[in-house]
């Protein structure tokens, strides 16, 4: 039944509200061109505006599109981005340089818990949830995001305060990431880079280099097949699997909810799929991206402005979290004795995902550009393993 309160409140309505939302932000980055939106990107836009428009009664804060948009959207999007994983392709090229992308991951994950450690005192109880939901976005990228939100139950407020401070890091460290190549010898002689490696990797590049076909109708029903089937499948056996395993390890019962079973079920048969014919099938990043962006609009739509007073300490947080993820990347450019070129790459790749990766290679090294989004891609494949892990492992550095 329609709310009387709000001026719109049919669940068509506010879907079409959600998708406008989504699509004005990228056609004014699109018509103005404006360097602006390089460093504060259209998803904190996406998200900020349907927060108003609830606080201000334009759009109800409960509706069953959001419920619709976790059941059904939330997986689709999941699978459409998943299965044009290439983990051969991304080690063939960077080589050592995956290496150092696992450590920056490691970094995250180690970042979670230290620095959730040191400002848990003046956030909310449930902010470890927030920090899980941002450690899903410094992993592989905004869809990681979503997805352990979901599956840790963060609320919208939380699921904001991961965007705020997303958006914030992201307007300092990619700068840095840039600025990087200026000290490209001095960085390779400390490192200890060997000689060939780069044209070793150039020569790699050239020879993975696809360039995408136009889409056929076809494909596209493809594509809707294999995330509609994967969506109903991981949501058939979820429930089942979710009660065997509460069952077998009751420990494990506040772990493995029905909601996070069905999200894991869904990356794994996705990334399986990676491996198939399937992955070749074209447009499926662009198309799972736009369903991710109208999902964010609809995590907006739920969220009160009170919640994001605890702001500047999530933010604080998340400086001191990034600080330590830039430490382990270095360890690892040390260790595996890899160029800067690589590092920064590997560091887009986790903290700016599939968004910021190629911008940090186009500026590095040209050739690297397609490279950094199969890193970035294997970022994605990692992030719904490997994201609630953090937010837990954070909550537990607290003592909650």
């Amino acid at each position: 039944m329609d709310d009387p309160s709000v001026w719109i409140s049919s669940p068509i309505g506010v879907l079409a509200v959600l998708a406008v939302v989504a699509a004005f932000f990228f056609l004014l980055a699109e018509v103005t061109n404006a360097n602006f939106f390089n460093y504060m990107p259209p998803l904190l836009f996406i998200y900020a505006a349907p927060v108003f428009l609830n606080n201000l009664d334009v759009i109800p804060s409960d509706s069953p599109v959001y419920s619709g948009l976790s059941t059904y959207v939330l997986p689709a999007f999941i699978v459409l981005m998943l299965i044009r994983v290439n983990i051969p392709a991304v080690i063939r090229v960077m080589g050592k340089g995956v290496l150092v992308m696992l450590m920056g991951t490691a970094g995250v994950i180690v970042g979670a818990a230290v620095s959730y450690a040191i400002v848990h005192p003046w956030l909310a109880p449930d902010a470890w949830k927030g920090y899980g939901a941002l450690a899903g976005s410094w992993i592989g990228g905004t869809a990681n995001m979503a997805a352990t939100a979901e599956m840790l139950g963060t609320s919208e407020e939380q699921f904001g305060l991961a965007i705020i401070a997303d958006n914030m890091v992201y307007v300092v460290w990619l700068p840095i990431l840039l600025l990087s190549r200026d000290f490209a010898d001095k960085f390779n002689r400390w490192a200890r880079v060997p000689e060939d490696r780069l044209r070793m990797m150039d020569k790699a590049a050239a020879l993975h280099f696809e360039e995408e076909e136009t889409p056929r109708m076809s494909q596209y029903l493809y594509l809707a097949a294999l995330a509609i089937s994967v969506t109903w499948i991981a949501q058939a056996l979820a429930p089942q699997i979710a009660t065997w395993l509460s069952s077998v390890t009751p420990a494990l019962d506040a772990l493995f909810s029905e909601t996070t079973v069905r999200i894991l079920l869904v990356t794994t048969i996705a990334l399986l799929l990676s491996a198939t014919p399937a992955s070749r099938l074209p447009n499926s990043t662009a198309m799972g991206t736009a369903l991710l962006y109208i999902f964010v609009a609809g995590m907006g739509a739920r969220a009160s402005i009170s919640g994001f007073e605890q702001a500047p300490m999530f933010v604080l947080g998340a400086f001191i979290w990034i600080i330590i993820h830039g430490l382990f990347c270095l360890a690892g450019a040390w260790l595996f004795r890899v160029d800067i070129h690589s590092v920064a790459i590997a560091s887009a790749a986790n903290i700016g995902a599939a968004a910021s990766a190629p911008i940090v290679a186009a500026h590095h090294r040209p050739s690297l550009v397609p490279a950094s989004i199969l890193m970035a891609l294997l970022g994605y494949a990692m992030g719904n393993y490997l994201a609630p892990l953090a937010g837990q492992l954070a909550r537990v550095a607290a003592g909650q």
